[in-house]
Order: structure tokens, then C-alpha cells, then sequence
């Protein structure tokens, strides 16, 4: 990969022009020296003034300001991506917290439910189910001589809070990519499966820009779906294949069906559950116990939610040493019918749950609905959980009984209330702060100003957000040129990131890093991932551990200007 953390680094261009001005990658707009504007054929083409890229990032800033809209924002920030991918990643990185809620969520789930009427150019790579004879010419039109580390695809059936959206698109996932771990943009790939769609609003709007049909299932999905895999395999052997947004169906297994082939890594399934082992097991630092100690509920059992109880049963396994089996009775799972236990029946327990399903016995006497469903409150009363964790998307779940009613058994509750966006949160941590008496330990899956404790003392609300790992395990990943992403090096970037919590250094700070520092933390993640595949034996590169952080940092790429130079064999 390229060290371009020297903004002097050279660079071989063969375009002019217009070409050059019309090139997100080249463009450098007002910034172009007096010599580059000579050599590339540009100085009737540009103003007088040659600008910084700070003086650039400013005129930018004020630019944004002056659409108030978060949809309007977004749409501008794209604008600008189309343009000039130095001064997009730049103007962002100079202003992270206010921006990344406006390319990511919340703002992108609108901004992709509007996708179709909102469209000005394409980005990526679309793959479409009728059109599939085609797909590897399709593919090679966009990939050939490219070196592609990373391609992110998505058949946007099951986009957060948003649902299915038929093309949905996966380039804010790639952009995170960049602006988090260093990813150079000209090696990523956004790529959308468009098998249609069961959105009846899109398949009845003349404007949808995708294929207007009812989503293709079962063995036809598979084979197409498995057509684009082995196309990433033959071509891009060394490349990260990150799944986004994929329906319950088949986020899990999908990632089951690969990951032993090729580098994959699913964000809504493993992302989640490692931020949060994260989270938690800066928890138990506080609290100064052990994750086999804990008694885990999770409410909610989608996809987010069985990815989080899976990372936190590898966790233990790992790093307490308790055997799966044992660790599998720490957790008590909750969905619509209530309870996960046998009594629900096979056809009302979804797959992927069944080593988690409570055996029937465990609940004698225990209250019930008519329909034998055991509720929350009623499962709090008896497990007296110190973890609670919600990806329910049902706001208001944790109730003031459940929560005082934990806060009895637990000297210092552990509540998650992860649904996003913040008006589906299962509690606010304002209420479970003083439900708990302060004793509450919180994060959020979105950001929620500070709580006041008892003592006036305020408590930062640590956000679980998925880009304080994500980013890192992906580009470690990447950099080791290991053949799968193993869970050895996931439960690796996990710990790393869970040792950066201020928590850990003062009880009453966050369980998590704050969103500002999340480049070096993904930095950090990245060489923890990139140590435990040497260390494991699965990297493909022949570096020693302690050179490590050094080939990291040399192979980010950063929002910097290099000197160009015109050359007719150069980059295009």
C-alpha cells in the first residue's frame, strides 16, 4: 500500500485537462501549484489565486453551513465526494463529530430512502439480477488493473430503521473505511445486489431507479449472490468482503458460508457484538469482576442481537476460559413471543437461536401470558441480570419496574440500550440514571448529552458506535493478507479497543473512547488485528510483530495533496 502521510510525495499523472479536473481522485481544483497548472494544461481553466488546503476546507465549511438541513448537508458533502476526495476527507476529518452523523447514520438512512429522487450519478458498482450473464465483464470494467483491498456490497433488504430499499447504497460504509482506519479510497469498491425489492412504495414509484420486481429468494438469490463472491475470490484474492445491510435471513449465513474462504467481515453481525464485548468488558473493569461473572439479557433477537450475544459467549470463552456450553446459559434472549424457551416451539424460534433457547423447567411458577410468553419484567425478576442489553427497536421497553427492579439485583447495572435511531431507544439514560440512583453503568447506540448522578456530578454516556472498531478490524484485515478474519483476531482489536476506555482510568468516565478519537483507536484496533494473525500464523505477509505499528501507519492513506507530476504512462 501507499504512504502518502507526506504531503510531498510524487505522483505520475497521465490526465489533462479537463480529465484531471473531472477526476475525484486528481482534483485539487483551486489548489493546483502554478507549475502543475502549466504541465497538466489548466491555467485558462482555473482562477489566479492558488489555494491552501486548509483555505479550501474553510470556503467548504462555509458552504455547508449555509444549508441548515442535515439531508441538505448530505446531499452537499456528496457533491463535493463527486468532486475532489482529498478535500472531502479532509473538510470531514477536520470536523468528525459534527460531520460523520451527517455521510453515516442517522442522516444517510434518509438520504438512501430518497435515493431514487435524490439521484444526480452513480457511484460504484451496481450488479443487477436480470442482467447477471454479465456480471464479470461488468465487474472487470470497474476492476481491471485496480489493486482492491477492500469492496463493500449490500442488497439493502434490511438498512437500519430505513428496511428494505432495493438499491440501497454501500459507499458511506467505505467512507467510514477511509476517514476512521486510513483506507485508500482508490482501493475500495462499493458494490449493490439489486435482486429488487418487496417495498411496495419503491415498485410503485415511476422514479425507483432500481429493478422494479419482488426480491428474488431462494436458490436463485444464492447463485447469484455466489456468482459475485467467487468473483471477488478469483480476481481480488486478498481483499476484505464486507457485507452490509443484509435481511435476517441471510446476513449470518452468508457469513457463515464464506468466511472460511475468503477475508468477510459483516458489521451488523460482528461489528455490533464487538463494540459491545467492548463496552462490556470495560464494564467489568469497573465493577472490577470477570465476563463469566455476568447474567446476560438481551431484548431483542435479530440479527443485531444474536451477533451481540454470540461475540459476548466467544468473549468468555476466550477470555475466561469457560467451555461454549457453559457460557451459553449466561445469556437469556427476548423477541416478540417473549422468552426464547422450548416451549415456544420450533416454528416461533428462529435459526441461529437454538443453543441459546432456555429449557422449559428453569420457569416453573413464573407468570406467563395466556399464550405461555414469559415478558421481561418477569424474566428480571428471575435471573436478576447485571447486564440488559436492547436492540428491540421498541422505545420505552425498559420500563421503571425493570429498571429498579435490576438495579436490586445489581450493585452496578450494566443497561445498553442500543437501538438506533435515539427516539427507538429502550430507556434514555437519563431515566435509567435516576431509576438506578446514579448507579447505572450506560452506553448508548447513539449520542446522548451527559447524565446528572445524584452527587451533581455529570456522567458521560459512552456511544456504542460500531465505527470505533469496525474500520480497524477491516483494515487489519487488509493488511495482514489473511485468508478469513478469524474470531481470535476480532476478540483481539475487541480487547485493544476496550483498553482505551477512560472508564478504566476514572470509574465514573465513559465505558468507550469518544467518536472524536476513533482514528487512533481504529489505528489501534488495526495493529492488534494485524499482531494476532502473525502471532496466530493465518498472515500473509512475512513481518515481524514489533514492526507492526511502523507498516500500519506507513499504509494509511491521508487527506493530503502530493506534488504531480505529468507523465503520458502515469495513473489514471
Amino acid at each position: 500500500m501507499t504512504n502518502i502521510a507526506d504531503a510531498q510525495l510524487k505522483h505520475h499523472v497521465a490526465l489533462r485537462g479537463e480529465a484531471i479536473l473531472t477526476s475525484p481522485r486528481w482534483n485539487k481544483g483551486t489548489a493546483f501549484t502554478i507549475d502543475e497548472r502549466k504541465a497538466f494544461g489548466l491555467t485558462g481553466r482555473l482562477p489566479f489565486r492558488v489555494n491552501t488546503l486548509d483555505e479550501q476546507c474553510d470556503r467548504a465549511y462555509d458552504q455547508l453551513e449555509a444549508r441548515p438541513e442535515p439531508l441538505r448537508k448530505n446531499t452537499f458533502l456528496q457533491s463535493l465526494k463527486d468532486q475532489n476526495w482529498v478535500l472531502y476527507y479532509a473538510l470531514i476529518s477536520r470536523h468528525l463529530k459534527e460531520l460523520t452523523p451527517i455521510i453515516y447514520t442517522p442522516t444517510e438512512a434518509e438520504a438512501i430512502s430518497n435515493y431514487s429522487h435524490l439521484f444526480r450519478r452513480s457511484e460504484g458498482l451496481f450488479l443487477t439480477f436480470p442482467t447477471q450473464d454479465a456480471m464479470e465483464d461488468d465487474f472487470l470494467e470497474q476492476t481491471k488493473g485496480r489493486q482492491i483491498d477492500l469492496i463493500v456490497c449490500s442488497d439493502a433488504e434490511q438498512i437500519l430503521g430505513i428496511g428494505d430499499q432495493g438499491v440501497g447504497i454501500s459507499t458511506a460504509k467505505s467512507a467510514i473505511y477511509t476517514l476512521l482506519a486510513g483506507v485508500d479510497p482508490a482501493k475500495a469498491l462499493a458494490v449493490t445486489l439489486d435482486v429488487g425489492t418487496d417495498n411496495q412504495d419503491l415498485l410503485k414509484d415511476r422514479l425507483y431507479v432500481g429493478w422494479p420486481h419482488e426480491r428474488v429468494r431462494g436458490e436463485e438469490y444464492d447463485q447469484f449472490v455466489d456468482r459475485f463472491v467467487q468473483l471477488v475470490r478469483k480476481y481480488h484474492p486478498h481483499s476484505l468482503l464486507h457485507f452490509e445491510d443484509f435481511g435476517v435471513t441471510n446476513a449470518k449465513r452468508l457469513l457463515d458460508k464464506y468466511r472460511d474462504k475468503h477475508a468477510c467481515f459483516n458489521d451488523d453481525v460482528q461489528g455490533t457484538g464487538a463494540v459491545t464485548l467492548a463496552c462490556i468488558m470495560s464494564a467489568v473493569g469497573v465493577t472490577k469482576s470477570k465476563l463469566a461473572d455476568q447474567r446476560f439479557i438481551i431484548y431483542g433477537a435479530g440479527s443485531a442481537g444474536l451477533g451481540i450475544t454470540r461475540q459476548l459467549r466467544d468473549g468468555i470463552v476466550t477470555i475466561d476460559g469457560l467451555d461454549k456450553d457453559e457460557a451459553n446459559k449466561k445469556f437469556y434472549l427476548l423477541d416478540k413471543n417473549g422468552l426464547i424457551k422450548e416451549s415456544l416451539g420450533a416454528e416461533n424460534i428462529r435459526e441461529g437461536l437454538q443453543e441459546f433457547v432456555r429449557p422449559d423447567n428453569e420457569w416453573d411458577g413464573v407468570p406467563a401470558n395466556d399464550k405461555g410468553e414469559i415478558g421481561l419484567l418477569e424474566v428480571v425478576k428471575k435471573v436478576k441480570p447485571t447486564v440488559l442489553i436492547g436492540c428491540s427497536t421498541q422505545p420505552g421497553a425498559f420500563t421503571e419496574d425493570v429498571v429498579r427492579e435490576m438495579a436490586k439485583g445489581a450493585e452496578r447495572p450494566i443497561i445498553l440500550p442500543l437501538s438506533n435511531p435515539s427516539k427507538l431507544h429502550e430507556v434514555t439514560p437519563e431515566d435509567a440514571t435516576r431509576w438506578t440512583d446514579g448507579k447505572a453503568l450506560l452506553a448508548t447506540g447513539s449520542p446522548f448529552p451527559p447524565c446528572k448522578l445524584p452527587s451533581g456530578k455529570e456522567y458521560i454516556v459512552a456511544e456504542c458506535n460500531n465505527a470505533l472498531i469496525y474500520p480497524g478490524l477491516g483494515f487489519g484485515a487488509m493488511l495482514s493478507k489473511a485468508r478469513s478474519l478469524t474470531d481470535t483476531m476480532i476478540i483481539a482489536g475487541t480487547r485493544r479497543l476496550a483498553s482505551l476506555a477512560p472508564a478504566l482510568k476514572d470509574p465514573g468516565d465513559a465505558l468507550l473512547p469518544d467518536f472524536e478519537d476513533a482514528p487512533g483507536v481504529n489505528y489501534e484496533v488495526a495493529v492488534a488485528v494485524v499482531e494476532q494473525a502473525i502471532e496466530e500464523g493465518s498472515a500473509g505477509v512475512e513481518w515481524k510483530k514489533e514492526e507492526v505499528r511502523e507498516k500500519v501507519k506507513e499504509a494509511q492513506w491521508k487527506p493530503l495533496y502530493g506534488t504531480y507530476i505529468y507523465d503520458p504512462k502515469g495513473e489514471t
